[in-house]
């Protein structure tokens, strides 16, 4: 096969790494791609969320099978785009991505599936917003109702703050809405459900860390860290998920005449009532792909590729590395309220031919290549995840801290704590 993946990220620069191990692969593009991706695949230009412009991409190489990384492209209808000239797809339509696109939306689906979930309010102005902080009581948690890139969610026991954050969502447009919700306490798991439109496929859970700092104290990012797989989860927790909550889903979605094919990620909250969804979205987790998919030893472009040619209901089951993986993002000075660009990035070269290369790999994320200087620089705000494997989350977690060590980011920053409560033993559901 020639795949053809769109988007920038450190996902994106998972999924190529990944494909390139598949022996049905011959060839991958990255569009646009990064400079980690470009010595895997061929990297070309393209506005991913111009869905013609990605059509035209795809044809010019011929491509096989196209996988869509970000949610914006899917929200825009690339998949839509892409299917209607001919392509196999992996990646929902713009109906199905509604899902993540619209928090108010994906309530309403979750209800006529019943899907176990927090109680919620769907404000539309000041007054409904200020009258469902005061039924919920803190701690308040106040969604963005679109896309936010993994930070329009405000948790806080200050309603001040939560009122700030409402107003600031309903101040977008005419439509705004924002969403309030019950909090729900307990620990917290991601599952990714490879979907065909009617079979579910899940893959291994993870973890993910939000919060930029250590502790999970300040604002919420697009995730500071992950680790796969969760060794404290209750026995049964991914058959039940997938019983309850993807699989309804799946079936609501077709019964609507919007079926979903792509990725349905399936945020959890593992309370003392049992697992409530925190949230859907329609695409592969940052950063949790790069722990997940490093542990996945089945080829990726088969099982994506029948999903996309509704078939999963054939695929063999999937094939596990018993080994642990984390993942520490390396961010930028002032991320995520202001990240500094352009500081240069040293120590990659060094890492790849050190002890540490046969376990460890770095994805890039936030990174250009400066022309003038030739050199590797930040450009965003989370410039690259490490992402380790060890016989342990113990042995996984020094491995990738080590490496992060020997990687020089004037400013830049990291959480020394990722996967540690789970390495120690302390996380209970």
């Amino acid at each position: 096969m020639k795949v053809l993946v769109i988007g920038s990220g450190a996902r994106e620069h998972a999924l190529v790494r990944a494909l390139t191990l598949d022996p049905t692969v011959a060839a991958v593009i990255a569009a646009p791609g990064n400079p980690g991706t470009d010595a895997l695949a061929l990297n070309e230009p393209v506005d991913a969320a111009d869905p013609q412009a990605v059509v035209e991409l795809a044809r010019r190489h011929e491509v096989d099978l196209v996988i869509v990384g970000p949610e914006a492209p899917l929200v825009a209808g690339v998949a839509d785009a892409l299917r209607e000239a001919g392509f196999r797809c992996f990646g929902p339509d713009a109906a199905a991505a509604r899902l993540e696109g619209s928090k108010a939306y994906a309530k309403e689906v979750m209800a006529a599936a019943e899907v176990p979930t927090a109680m919620a309010r769907v404000c539309a102005d000041e007054a409904e917003l200020g009258e469902a902080l005061d039924a919920f009581g803190p701690p308040f948690v106040v969604k963005d109702d679109g896309l936010a890139a993994g930070k329009g969610v405000v948790v806080t026991e200050d309603r001040a703050a939560a009122m700030e954050h409402g107003l600031a969502c309903l101040a977008k447009g005419a439509d705004a809405r924002v969403v309030i919700e019950e909090f729900l306490d307990g620990p917290e798991a991601s599952l990714f459900c490879i979907c065909d439109g009617t079979t579910v496929v899940p893959l291994d859970l993870a973890q993910d860390f939000k919060r930029i700092f250590d502790g999970d104290e300040g604002p919420n990012t697009g995730g500071m860290g992950a680790y796969s797989p969760l060794t404290w989860a209750p026995e049964g927790l991914v058959d039940d998920v997938v019983a309850r909550v993807a699989q309804p889903v799946v079936d609501e979605m077709a019964r609507r005449g919007t079926p979903f094919v792509g990725v349905l990620y399936v945020g959890l909250a593992l309370t003392a009532r049992g697992p409530r969804v925190i949230e859907f979205n329609v695409r592969f987790g940052d950063p949790e792909t790069q722990s997940v998919l490093a542990r996945l030893e089945s080829p990726l472009a088969v099982l994506l590729g029948a999903a996309a040619d509704g078939r999963l209901d054939a695929h063999d089951p999937l094939r596990w590395s018993p080994q642990s993986s984390v993942t520490v993002v390396i961010a930028a000075e002032g991320y995520p309220a202001a990240p500094v660009t352009g500081v240069a990035i040293d120590g990659l070269a060094d890492l790849a031919d050190s002890d540490l290369a046969e376990h460890v790999h770095v994805l890039h994320a936030g990174t250009t290549i400066d022309e003038d200087e030739a050199r590797l620089v930040s450009a965003g705000g989370r410039v690259l995840s490490v992402v380790a494997l060890g016989d342990d989350l113990v042995q996984a977690r020094v491995r990738a801290y080590e490496a992060v060590e020997r990687i020089r980011l004037e400013g830049g920053h990291h959480r020394t704590d990722i996967a540690l409560r789970a390495a120690r033993g302390e996380i209970r559901a």
